[in-house]
């Protein structure tokens, strides 16, 4: 029997309901011995990468890990901060806004949040509010588009958890928000926010996290609702067709993946004579490597190096206000029908006890 499975069950405590935002992940140093780790678990998913074990494993340790890891972490060493990775500092400050918002709402909650791979550990996490009391949990995956390699494999690992667990919490699941109104309307006001500041582009790309061909072809609905998304985020900002462009990002290896690709796009737009471009990254609410390095450098450079004359990388929500109060009203749906707002009755946990202890003893 595991230590989980073995820890006393108290009738004095409260029951706890926690809510728990899932993140990808990070390595915990731009370093090519953390990155090296953390690649290893995170392309070691069978969800994150379809092949078969036989064929992908060997390639993984043998070639990928070996010669990935030192360029991967030149690249988060050009936009670690001082305070940590920026996807870590991210979900740990919208964490804390939320847990304060929902305070300012009335409710009481834990509020956690833990990453798929790299730390702070989802199993950790969960152990931590166990022994807090949680016996009812929302997950919340901070992906706004369902993707069997994004928001399944936070689901599998919280499974994962559940089974070495005697006393499982009570369980919620926030599938997708890919076409809530607050999430679209914060993102439309950051989007208005900086051209205001800084004017209008001849086209806004919406650069979506890219996924293999085939994961569309085997039934993922990620494509739909990321054209969705942008269709709606569109509509938001009164945009017409040729204003805006959807594109995909972050392709690996030589296999199909969704199209548009937005490097090419942005090289193509280039040299059509399409002089600013802005891009926006509505598949991220946490701005990351993905975002940060692979958009705001290695995109800008793409598209001036091929002709352009301005590119600006619109940022993530993060922790905007306007996200905050979008994903407390998430939480609020999703949370109807269970105590949030009682307070402890201390007498009354007590008496539970006290009977618990009696019933026991009558055996």
């Amino acid at each position: 029997m595991s230590d989980r499975q073995a820890d006393a069950y108290d009738h004095a405590s409260p029951q706890r309901t926690a809510v728990v935002l899932f993140n990808l992940g990070t390595p915990s140093a731009p370093t090519a011995p953390a990155v090296r780790r953390y690649l290893r678990q995170f392309l070691s998913d069978r969800r994150v990468v379809e092949l078969p074990r036989a064929l992908w494993l060997p390639l993984l340790h043998g070639i990928i890990v070996p010669l990935r890891s030192p360029k991967t972490a030149a690249k988060y060493a050009r936009i670690w901060s001082s305070e940590g990775s920026p996807l870590a500092v991210a979900s740990a400050a919208l964490q804390r806004e939320l847990q304060q918002e929902l305070q300012r709402r009335g409710h009481r909650l834990l509020v956690a949040h833990a990453m798929r791979y790299g730390d702070p550990a989802t199993p950790e996490v969960l152990d931590d509010l166990h022994r807090q009391g949680m016996t009812r949990l929302l997950g919340v995956p901070l992906y706004p588009q369902y993707s069997a390699a994004t928001t399944a494999t936070a689901l599998d690992a919280l499974g994962d958890w559940l089974r070495g667990q005697r006393r499982q919490p009570g369980l919620r699941w926030l599938r997708q928000f890919a076409d809530h109104p607050g999430y679209i309307g914060a993102l439309a006001a950051k989007v208005r926010d900086h051209w205001a500041a800084h004017g209008r582009p001849q086209r806004l790309l919406m650069s979506f996290h890219g996924m293999p061909l085939r994961t569309l072809e085997q039934g993922d609905p990620y494509h739909c609702e990321c054209r969705k998304t942008a269709r709606l985020l569109a509509q938001a900002l009164d945009l017409q067709p040729e204003q805006f462009q959807v594109t995909f990002q972050s392709r690996f290896g030589a296999q199909a993946w969704l199209q548009p690709y937005t490097e090419p796009t942005l090289r193509e737009l280039a040299r059509s004579g399409v002089r600013r471009v802005d891009v926006v990254c509505p598949g991220f609410v946490a701005d990351c490597l993905e975002t940060l390095e692979e958009i705001a450098i290695e995109a800008r450079q793409a598209f001036l190096s091929s002709g352009g004359a301005e590119f600006h990388y619109i940022g993530c929500l993060n922790s905007d206000p306007r996200w905050v109060g979008a994903l407390a009203d998430l939480v609020e749906r999703e949370l109807q029908g269970w105590p949030t707002r009682d307070a402890v009755d201390a007498g009354e946990l007590r008496e539970r006890a006290q009977r618990a202890a009696a019933l026991a003893g009558s055996r």
